[in-house]
């Protein structure tokens, strides 16, 4: 494939990640505040609504009759792998417990993975739609990241002191709690912001580092390539890039080494 050829794929496939937001807006947006919401309990003890599932369901829907050949990884109903060498990665409602409560703070996040012939993988579109806020942040690789198709970049904050971080909370930190808790008490200012939005105000530069201890693919996927094509680095603490590795730190990049350090002293 010539890069041209590649590039327009990707902006082919960023055209429908979004129309795969609007489809998950139209869905969540409906079901934000209902009186009649359902809500159960998944065997990992976290809550799932009916508005997860639909949103889930309507993506694979349309992605079946779109790309037949990719792959899907979705939170709610598991994986394929397709036979394209690309899987796309689903969150149907990130911010479950916020959706359930009233709390706007909520997104549907949307990857498409690229799979090469010696099997690295890496995110080349994402989309993070929080309807509940009017935002939606978008990222296609080499193209740049948006919110509300405006452009966004990083900060150029250097020093820990003078950074702004934001968290969720400090559940899940094991052996990094200590550490993680000095590291905030040395910034300049700590919000627990938590899920998505910590990493979009990274991809801003409204936050200069979000950190989550514990993540999956689906939680991380989208909002790596957007920190990403913001300027910024996204690891897991143990400073591996990319999305794979189960937990997440965003930062502008000037700061990911000395976040990373002060994390695994």
């Amino acid at each position: 494939m010539s890069t041209a050829s590649g590039s327009a794929q990707i902006l082919d496939d960023l055209a429908l990640a979004h129309a795969l937001a609007d489809l998950a807006d139209a869905i969540t947006l409906d079901r934000y505040q209902a009186q009649d919401l359902v809500i159960a309990t998944k065997p990992d003890n976290t809550p799932v609504t009916d508005a997860d599932r639909a949103v889930e369901t309507a993506i694979r829907e349309a992605l079946a009759t779109h790309r037949t050949s990719d792959g899907l990884v979705g939170e709610e109903f598991g994986s394929d792998k397709g036979s394209s060498g690309r899987y796309w990665v689903i969150d149907p409602i990130d911010g479950t417990k916020n959706f359930m409560r009233g709390v706007p703070t909520w997104a549907t996040l949307i990857a498409l993975v690229q799979v090469d012939a010696a099997g690295n993988e890496e995110v080349v579109v994402g989309i993070a739609s929080a309807p509940a806020l009017a935002r939606r942040w978008a990222a296609a690789k080499d193209h740049g990241a948006t919110v509300n198709e405006k452009k966004i970049s990083v900060s150029k904050v250097s020093l820990l002191s003078d950074a702004s971080i934001s968290y969720s909370d400090f559940v899940g930190w094991g052996d990094r709690l200590e550490p993680f808790q000095k590291m905030l008490a040395s910034a300049w200012r700590t919000r627990g912001i938590g899920d998505f939005w910590s990493h979009m105000l990274v991809a801003e530069g409204a936050v200069d580092v979000a950190i989550e201890p514990s993540l999956a693919l689906w939680d991380m996927a989208a909002l790596d390539i957007i920190v990403r094509e913001a300027g910024g680095s996204f690891s897991n603490t143990a400073g591996q890039s990319g999305p794979f590795g189960g937990s997440g730190v965003s930062t502008n990049g000037v700061l990911h080494n000395q976040v990373i350090k002060e994390l695994n002293p």
